[in-house]
């Protein structure tokens, strides 16, 4: 649950532009800590740069930034890196918010860049990096398949139909049969590539509707950077192969080489699948650290609070799904003792709860709970923040009225070990009447790649329901998934049939094209796709439900 941090929030952006250098007022703390905390949640995705470099990646780096002493201090940290620096200005700039900042013992101000993502390339840059690949792909396409002829290559941005200019689409064409063409360049991001496959089918639905009957569209070619073919195989191998032919290619554009990647030999899918544990146990683990930190929630909310055990040793308090505070159960530094280690902040903000921090933690919970209800400001950044967990967060609260047919007693929330990617978690995971698995994605706002985010889900999930083998501790009851083995579902047998897919989004919020993406996925896959009412935050209701059958 990576995001924007909840800290200093008064707004959401700074009054003015503050400078260490301002000769006419010195900037406060307090105005520090809310430009940057404003920057960062309005980029959820930014990266911290210094020297023209990143050293740090929001979506899997944590922060802290606080008024201590009259000064502004922001630490950072990830896997590979720890930072601490005092803020002593910020100067806002066109596409990047500069932080003038000083390392401990040195005078000299240092200066850190927040941008809103990590792709550095200048428009002029970017543009002329596509223009070269478009001129690329069309040598190696004439090269390579001979007889067909390359028609209409572009990159032009098209929004009525979805289609965006990082992607080159055009045409093989011979007679009155042909084949869409789809590539992507490694220049682009990593979310950028993995996405071709929701393009290509948009683009081979695009070809059929517009052909005018004069051609037959039969096939389409998926083109990707050498070594980035594997998530979009994976999906390829779920789509309907009756519905058209599907071909993966990978292109090394210094050599100009063209290799088919085959869909059969993908290899092994990448699920780790921890073991389950007990959620109260860990609750009652952490019981001190919980009762210290819910003291300093108002005393007319705490009803309001979601205690989860995240891990055995970790608790989170969640506030409509909002995660902001947590308990983490550990060894002392000093002493063999267990210890609570407690801090508080929303997704990468994290601040330990230390008695200096106490004042704050009680002020900003305050503001938390008076912002973030059903009947919140829709101009609040912190009623805003993370909608799909308070999505999540209601599904799990009326599966039995919205759902009736699932579980509602045996459902995992962010299950660790179906991570694909950088795209963090799956959502909801549980089991219907007839003991089916079923994977529940849920998204608060239109989202074009929900089909194939959801489809990367089902694949681990299946492949986990098809390791069947005997479990040692259970002699007798023969081959058993591995959920069941690893402690899953409790008391109930999950069945070998295919997992179930569900899809939920607020209606006005679903994606033109995402229903026409489910058309082309495998008869295997069965779906789902919910239309909740707009004012779910409020009461959850499906407006309408449409399923693979009925499609």
């Amino acid at each position: 649950m990576q995001g924007a941090g909840l800290g200093n929030l008064r707004g959401t952006a700074p009054r003015k532009t503050i400078r260490a250098a301002d000769a006419v007022e010195t900037p406060k703390p307090d105005e520090l800590v809310e430009a940057v905390e404003s920057y960062m949640l309005a980029h959820p995705e930014a990266a911290v740069l210094e020297d023209g470099r990143v050293i740090f990646d929001l979506r899997t780096a944590k922060y802290s930034i606080i008024e201590s002493h009259g000064r502004c201090q922001l630490q950072m940290w990830s896997d590979e890196r720890n930072l601490v620096r005092t803020i002593v200005g910020v100067e806002k700039r066109a596409q990047a918010l500069r932080l003038l900042t000083r390392k401990l013992g040195v005078t000299k101000p240092q200066a850190l860049e927040l941008v809103p993502s990590n792709d550095r390339r200048t428009p002029t840059a970017r543009d002329a990096s596509r223009r070269n690949y478009q001129k690329t792909l069309e040598r190696v396409l004439s090269r390579n398949f001979e007889g067909l002829t390359v028609e209409g290559l572009r990159s032009a941005m098209d929004l009525e139909h979805s289609f965006g200019p990082a992607y080159v689409r055009g045409s093989l064409v011979r007679g009155t049969t042909a084949e869409a063409v789809i590539a992507v360049s490694e220049a682009e991001s990593a979310g950028i590539i993995d996405g071709i496959l929701t393009l290509g089918i948009l683009w081979l639905e695009y070809c059929r509707q517009h052909s005018n009957a004069r051609r037959l569209y039969g096939a389409l070619k998926v083109i990707v950077p050498a070594g980035a073919w594997r998530v979009t195989a994976e999906r390829m191998q779920w789509l309907n192969h009756r519905a058209a032919r599907f071909e993966l290619y990978q292109l090394d554009v210094r050599s100009e080489e063209l290799t088919r990647v085959e869909l059969d030999d993908t290899g092994n899918i990448d699920v780790r699948l921890v073991h389950a544990f007990n959620p109260q146990a860990a609750i009652d683990r952490c019981r001190e650290g919980l009762e210290k930190i819910l003291k300093l929630v108002p005393a007319n909310s705490r009803d309001r609070v979601e205690v989860r055990a995240r891990s055995t040793t970790e608790v989170a308090l969640l506030l409509h799904g909002l995660d902001f505070a947590r308990v983490r159960h550990g060894v002392s530094d000093t002493a063999f003792a267990r210890v609570d280690e407690v801090s508080f902040g929303a997704g990468a903000h994290e601040t330990p709860l230390t008695p200096e921090t106490e004042a704050l933690a009680q002020t900003l919970f305050a503001r938390l709970f008076s912002s973030r209800h059903a009947d919140g400001v829709h101009a609040d950044a912190l009623y805003r923040l993370q909608p799909e967990r308070w999505l999540e967060a209601q599904f799990r609260e009326r599966m039995e009225e919205i759902l009736p047919n699932l579980r509602a007693d045996l459902v995992y929330t962010q299950v660790p070990a179906l991570a694909v990617g950088d795209r963090g978690m799956l959502d909801l995971l549980t089991l219907d009447r007839d003991g089916r698995l079923v994977v529940l994605e849920l998204k608060a706002d239109e989202d074009l790649h929900l089909p194939l985010q959801a489809l990367d889900y089902w694949i681990r999930v299946r492949a986990l329901n098809a390791d069947r083998r005997e479990d040692e501790h259970r002699a007798g009851t023969g081959p058993i998934s591995a959920f069941e083995r690893m402690a899953y579902f409790s008391g109930a047998k999950v069945s070998e049939a295919n997992p179930r897919m569900i899809l939920a989004a607020p209606a006005l919020r679903i994606h033109p094209s995402n229903e026409t993406v489910l058309r082309y996925l495998s008869p295997q896959v069965e779906w789902e796709l919910l239309a909740i009412g707009e004012h779910w935050r409020r009461d959850l209701t499906v407006v309408f439900r449409k399923r693979s059958s009925t499609i």
